[in-house]
């Protein structure tokens, strides 16, 4: 079983976390992934409408962080214990820091991973 760690972040569901999550792993050495539809634990809490989910998080990726993320994330879905999950795979971005659009390049805005916690 896949456990959170300094690459890897699980939520239960879609919040408004998701761009301080993808900020941190973008601006983390290794990049990361974030899933949604895992509790903390690991187990599946399930995705209400999975399509829509994924354009949402797609959308709210590319128009509420800077620099550009264009090519650096990927959303994938992936099966665990029978229920499908979303799989946010981000890679360590080249135009460091990266930022929250909405609060600017502040530390409210910008972050990065230590352990497993933005």
């Amino acid at each position: 079983m896949v456990r959170e760690s300094n690459r890897i972040e699980f939520k239960g569901e879609m919040n408004d976390k998701l761009e301080k999550e993808i900020v941190a792993f973008l601006n983390n050495q290794e990049g990361g992934i974030l899933y949604i539809g895992l509790d903390n634990d690991g187990h599946p809490t399930g995705i209400v409408d999975l399509d829509t989910t994924q354009l949402k998080i797609a959308d709210r990726i590319k128009n509420n962080i800077l620099p550009s993320t264009m090519g650096l994330f990927d959303i994938v879905t992936e099966a665990v214990e029978n229920m499908t999950v979303i799989k946010i795979i981000i890679s360590s971005g080249l135009e460091k820091p990266y930022y929250i659009k909405a609060k600017g390049m502040s530390p409210s805005g910008c972050y990065t991973r230590i352990g497993t916690s933005s």
